[in-house]
């Protein structure tokens, strides 16, 4: 079978493999389409998880939708046919940080996933995604386009969540590429009252503004003062945010006011600190908290909305290439500037 071996972002490699063979209790899927997902090209992060492996490339992929094409001794509630979203993580729901509901904080959630990885023709799903909720059957309304959605959106649904983002609020989304629309999306959908995104690509800005933006402002200097003035002279009252640039983390820490909630859902590249002024955070009660990742709960909620057609999730596809292009797909990927959600389509020739 064909896959794709990533060795850096430059350095994307077509293979040939056999294709996993399934034990008892396990699963195997022909993936149909394959999000690239942000986080597939962040370089220093892929670099450091293969030196910790001690191997020189990786087989990534993680948003995927595709069909149950066998099934292992002793599977129930699925059959082959079955058009399956599969999450690659997770959670045990028994330790004590899934007690708390820190589910993605889970240590089995950190060391779980599908074999060898989305970028490949078939992948086999082990019996612990299967038994900890992490096979979806996709309705036969739900196309594989959005499946591909389900994980990305989870995410983007447990960071609201958590954020308790609702009604009568202002939001201001540091960075309009993908996770930064799908919060937008979500939010404009719960009826938050004004939406304001920020980028430096004018491609992006646009489509921010396509999709529901109510202000949609160039990330600069003034960008501060820009948001103020378009809420009435106040800080938003919660601050997200979807790019890992270090001037757009400080610029989180400004902006934020009375009552304000900053949450981390892309930070940084490691080493770097950030220095908070918390005497003004402590007087004007204002939080900052994290959020990685989805749980089951998140992907049922994402399911939930994909499946009622809420969002016109789909239009955030920007660009298909078939398996043998894949190097073509990442380049555009991290060009960034002219793209937004970019698949791998395994049904192209």
């Amino acid at each position: 079978m064909k896959i794709a071996r990533y060795y850096n972002n430059n350095d994307i490699r077509l293979d040939e493999i056999p294709r996993p063979k399934i034990g008892p209790g396990e699963l195997l899927v022909k993936v149909k389409k394959s999000g690239i997902c942000g986080s597939d090209i962040l370089e220093y992060y892929r670099l450091a998880k293969m030196k910790k492996l001690g191997v020189d490339n990786l087989i990534l992929g993680h948003e995927i939708a595709g069909d149950i094409v066998e099934i292992g001794e002793g599977v129930k509630d699925f059959k082959v046919g079955d058009r399956v979203f599969v999450s690659h993580h997770v959670p045990c729901f028994d330790c004590h940080y899934c007690e708390l509901g820190h589910h993605t904080a889970c240590n089995l959630l950190h060391n779980t996933n599908f074999d060898p990885g989305g970028f490949a023709e078939y992948l086999r799903v082990p019996t612990v995604n299967i038994e900890k909720k992490g096979v979806y059957i996709l309705d036969d309304d739900v196309s594989y386009e959005e499946g591909v959605f389900i994980e990305p959106l989870g995410c983007v649904c447990r960071a609201q969540r958590l954020a308790n983002i609702k009604k009568g609020q202002t939001l201001l989304i540091l960075g309009s590429g993908v996770s930064g629309l799908l919060h937008l999306m979500l939010a404009k959908a719960k009826g938050v009252e004004k939406v304001i995104t920020t980028d430096i690509s004018d491609y992006r800005l646009e489509k921010a503004k396509q999709f529901g933006a109510d202000e949609a402002i160039h990330a600069n200097d003034e960008s501060i003062s820009e948001v103020k003035k378009n809420n009435e002279g106040r800080s938003p009252d919660v601050v997200i945010v979807c790019t890992g640039a270090l001037s757009a983390a400080r610029q989180a820490l400004d902006c934020a006011g009375p009552g304000s909630t900053i949450i981390f859902f892309a930070v940084p590249k490691p080493g770097i600190n950030l220095e908070v002024p918390i005497n003004d955070y402590w007087r004007n009660e204002i939080t900052i908290m994290t959020s990685y990742g989805a749980a089951p709960q998140d992907l049922d909620d994402a399911y939930s909305i994909i499946s009622s057609k809420k969002l016109s999730i789909v239009n955030l596809i920007s660009h298909r290439y078939s398996i043998e292009k894949v190097q073509e797909a990442f380049n555009t990927v991290c060009d960034a500037d002219n793209s937004l959600k970019v698949i791998i389509d395994f049904e192209m020739g």
